[in-house]
């Protein structure tokens, strides 16, 4: 189930996402591509294809194609796969045209961006796809523990692998943690505290969790979501179903979310704790590159 804190559903090209990729492709390019301008015509023209080497599941290819344009608008590319699509070795995932030395130059930082985008979004769908072959309709989230000034694109494509956003940053959603809590000292003076701050924002607020007390003050001062935090299975099972009682008697809407690592290795010990979703910080902090190349012609 996709619940209503989804912050992310999909990446439209914003000033700000545009000047991401300028940045990025200022840093790469600089004052020139001086090898292609070395070696290669101007105007000599080519043709390239990018395409998968290895199984997974697909994403950057707008963010490719962006670059490639802001590269050089001349080159045409044309997408053959989406993301989201899963992948299959030798899988054409684009077909570029245009000024050879133009799509060279582009050609570093447009797999960059594929292969890393597909390696959140393939690792995202391996949990997806465990849970569900469990029977599980838990949601896999995201957390903030991204690449710094690459997590508009890392969350995207968490989306892309079949995943839910936590919120997006310190901004968009209350997320009282357990060194909040103690310094204000207790759940309930924290959460007096953030109701009174959030009046006339309307933002969601969520909490940590550590034990079944801090639970029920929780559920006293009201949340929008509760983060079961580093719980043992048991503690886990008797919190969510302490949650699901609370909403079906007082008629409200707390989410569950458990928190606190879980692994693919582990993810079984939870598959049947009847929580909304779970948060998993290796989505995008421990993710491995998915093998996408270019070749030129």
């Amino acid at each position: 189930m996709t619940d209503h804190l989804d912050i992310f559903p999909s990446l439209e090209f914003t000033p700000e996402i545009a000047e991401r990729i300028r940045q990025a492709i200022a840093e790469d390019v600089g004052s020139g591509d001086v090898t292609s301008e070395a070696t290669i015509p101007a105007d000599q023209p080519g043709q390239g294809r990018i395409f998968s080497r290895t199984r997974g599941v697909l994403c950057g290819v707008q963010v490719a194609r962006k670059v490639m344009s802001l590269v050089d608008p001349d080159v045409k590319f044309e997408g053959l796969s989406r993301d989201g699509q899963d992948l299959e070795p030798g899988q054409n995932i684009a077909r570029l045209s245009g000024p050879v030395r133009s799509i060279l130059t582009a050609e570093r930082l447009m797999l960059n961006f594929l292969q890393h985008l597909s390696g959140v979004a393939s690792l995202t769908r391996k949990h997806v796809k465990a849970l569900r072959e469990m029977g599980s309709s838990i949601d896999v989230a995201d957390t903030r523990k991204t690449t710094p000034g690459w997590r508009l694109f890392e969350k995207y494509a968490v989306v892309a692998g079949g995943g839910v956003n936590h919120r997006f940053a310190l901004y968009d959603m209350y997320l009282i943690k357990n060194n909040h809590v103690d310094a204000a000292g207790g759940v309930g003076p924290a959460l007096e505290r953030v109701h009174a701050h959030n009046r006339g924002q309307d933002l969601k607020v969520s909490i940590e969790a550590r034990d079944m007390k801090e639970l029920e003050e929780i559920l006293r001062h009201g949340a929008d979501l509760v983060l079961l935090d580093n719980m043992d299975r048991e503690t886990l099972r008797r919190a969510a179903l302490r949650v699901r009682h609370h909403n079906r008697d007082a008629g409200s809407r707390i989410l569950t979310e458990i928190t606190g690592g879980v692994t693919l290795d582990n993810l079984a010990q939870y598959a049947d704790i009847p929580a909304d979703r779970v948060s998993i910080g290796a989505l995008t902090h421990s993710v491995a590159a998915l093998d996408i190349a270019l070749h030129v012609k």
